[in-house]
């Protein structure tokens, strides 16, 4: 059975990421990108859905993990009866290629290792061929099944049934280094790496691109590894931002509310990407404009709210039966068929997104304005009609508050790109259309009895999306309005102290009830009680949330708190980003300090 998803960590080449147990055990990783098959699937069922483990043989091992510096390169250091091992995992960047590396040294005595490898292609569906052979006197293990191959090299395995495993020792100021290469199986394998070399590469372009990292505040640590985490889920050559590494972990144990996670939601990017603009990460909006443009070009009536890393249009979503689910909970669901709905908010988004950019000092391009125009034409004709909202509903269609402020939000970007760049634009018209849309909102979507916005319009039920009106413009966090909502979110959303999306008992979704509470959706709450005042609450429930990221700093999608546990895929970007906002709110709120001399 696999682990609970906080003892997993992430090492990551920014095209793909495997997780890596407290085990030893790597249990998903998917080649050569982030939306490709799984070839180590025990995520997802068990061992003999694939996996590669490399751990010492004693039952007594323990372990202990960490980063090395602002990197995901993964140090496991393995105390034992007979002495001390070091695991060094890492995805070498910058290559253009697929590897895993994982180097075992010893650090004093000596410790017996064990090694399994269960390759397991396309979802578990295919085992691979497998053939022993040497190069330059060295054991290569070469696995091929269809269109994918992979290459061993290491210690020589034996074959056991569909598994290889081998036991090594390593003594003290001794190492063996162990490489996992994937490549098209109708080419040859790969030359081998240098170990030292791409281990001292990795390193250093982390350190480069993090040097500039910096929270004047508390939470530090916390933020950085947020902000390399959104990094991680940035795809070097494409500039897509999956939403996260993994599919069908559930919401709820058992559950089904189970979905695939690994690719680009136009709202999680958009959000993602302002993030990083607003700690200085202006090359990153470049990429990921030249995705957005590359991806929606053409009709804006085709627009979707989520895409392929590459702009991929087709996401089918089916259920697999290769994988029987995390801990049973199932169905393991590839694809997504939100890709087929209409989330009237996500050209809001689109364009804050684009606006932060334009601040930062990204220059237009010849596509890039032309482009927002098409959009904005969209939006003009599209205004009117209800939609999915921003938690993807598949129950009936409805005019969401959220989406309806976020069309506001597009209107007034459009209107400021014109009055404060000089781009050219009807700005008057966007205009009158952003004052009815307001007006609209505040008639529509306020329930005066409650003194509180709703989830939809003619609802008498609160949404936690709301708490994200302050953070587009729309209103302040002081606002009276906006006070009333945090009220009545406070009375109908939370759990535990913290926030639900929304009530699912209300059947709004369509889905059956019951799921843990969101944590982005408290990280929001704690940004909004730090704008509106309520500093000391913002710290309480902070430093409550940041508890909840395991050994290395990782957060997953929602928290069970009664089981102490994280839930949903992981590394989650939109839990990262909006703990990213919500220190960065404590911080700008939170009275000077003064030193003492």
């Amino acid at each position: 059975m696999s682990l609970a998803i906080e003892d997993y960590a992430l090492i990551s080449d920014c095209h793909t990421a495997a997780l890596v147990g407290r085990d030893g055990s790597i249990d998903w990783l998917c080649l050569p990108r982030y939306d490709s098959p799984s070839t180590f699937g025990a995520l997802l069922g068990d061992e003999d859905h694939g996996r590669w483990l490399l751990a010492p043989t004693s039952p007594e091992a323990t372990a202990t993990r960490v980063y090395d510096g602002n990197s995901f390169v993964l140090v496991t250091t393995w105390t034992t009866p007979t002495g001390v091992v070091e695991i060094t995992d890492l995805m070498p960047h910058g290559d253009r290629r697929a590897d895993v590396l994982r180097r075992v040294r010893g650090v004093s005595g000596h410790v017996e290792m064990l090694e399994e490898l269960v390759i397991r292609f396309g979802y578990a569906t295919a085992v691979p061929w497998m053939r022993q052979s040497s190069e330059n006197g060295h054991p290569m293990l070469v696995a091929i099944a269809g269109p994918d191959a992979l290459v061993r090299r290491g210690p020589r395995l034996t074959a056991a049934d569909t598994r290889h495993q081998g036991r090594f020792a390593v003594r003290e100021g001794s190492h063996v280094d162990i490489s996992l290469t994937w490549y098209p199986s109708h080419r040859q394998p790969p030359q081998q790496l240098d170990f030292d070399e791409r281990l001292a590469a990795t390193k250093a372009w982390w350190a480069e691109w993090s040097k500039s990292l910096t929270h004047d505040g508390p939470y530090g640590p916390e933020v950085i590894r947020s902000l390399l985490v959104l990094r991680a889920l940035s795809h070097e050559d494409t500039g897509g931002i999956v939403a996260a590494a993994t599919t069908s972990l559930p919401e709820s144990q058992g559950g089904v509310r189970n979905w695939d996670y690994r690719y680009v939601w136009l709202r999680d990017a958009s959000l993602t990407l302002q993030v990083l603009l607003s700690h200085g990460f202006a090359d990153e909006a470049v990429a990921w404009r030249g995705w957005l443009l590359r991806a929606i070009a053409g009709d804006p009536a085709d627009i979707q709210i989520m895409y392929g890393l590459a702009g991929e249009r087709e996401l089918p979503e089916r259920e697999i039966t290769s994988l029987p689910g995390y801990q049973g909970a199932s169905p393991v669901r590839i694809g997504n068929g939100a890709a087929l709905q209409y989330q009237a908010d996500v050209i809001g988004e689109v364009m804050m997104a684009l606006h932060e950019a334009r601040l930062a000092g990204a220059e237009e391009t010849e596509f890039s304005w032309p482009l927002q125009r098409a959009l904005m034409s969209f939006v003009e004709d599209n205004w009117t009609r209800p939609d999915n909202g921003i938690w993807e509903i598949r129950g009936e269609l409805q005019h969401f508050t959220h989406s309806r402020v976020m069309i506001w939000v597009a209107l007034d970007r459009a209107v400021r790109g014109v009055r404060e760049f000089g781009l050219d634009g009807p700005a008057d018209r966007w205009e009158k259309l952003r004052d009815e849309v307001r007006a609209e909102i505040e008639e529509n979507g306020w329930d005066a009895q409650r003194g509180t916005y709703t989830q939809y319009y003619g609802s008498t039920e609160v949404d936690a999306s709301l708490l994200l009106l302050p953070q587009t413009g729309f209103c302040t966090p002081t606002d009276a309005r906006m006070l009333g909502t945090v009220k009545a979110i406070e009375s109908d959303l939370l759990n535990d102290g913290l926030v639900m999306r929304y009530r699912t008992e209300s059947a709004v979704d369509g889905l059956p009830a019951g799921e843990h509470p969101f944590l982005a959706c408290s990280f929001w709450l704690a940004e909004q009680w730090a704008g509106s005042g309520r500093l000391a609450d913002a710290v309480t429930l902070m430093d409550r949330l940041v508890s909840f990221t395991n050994d290395v700093g990782l957060l997953s999608e929602e928290y069970d708190a009664a089981a102490g546990r994280q839930m949903g895929n992981t590394p989650q970007a939109l839990s990262h980003l909006a703990l990213v906002r919500a220190a960065d709110a404590i911080a700008r709120f939170s009275p000077p300090t003064t030193e003492e001399n």
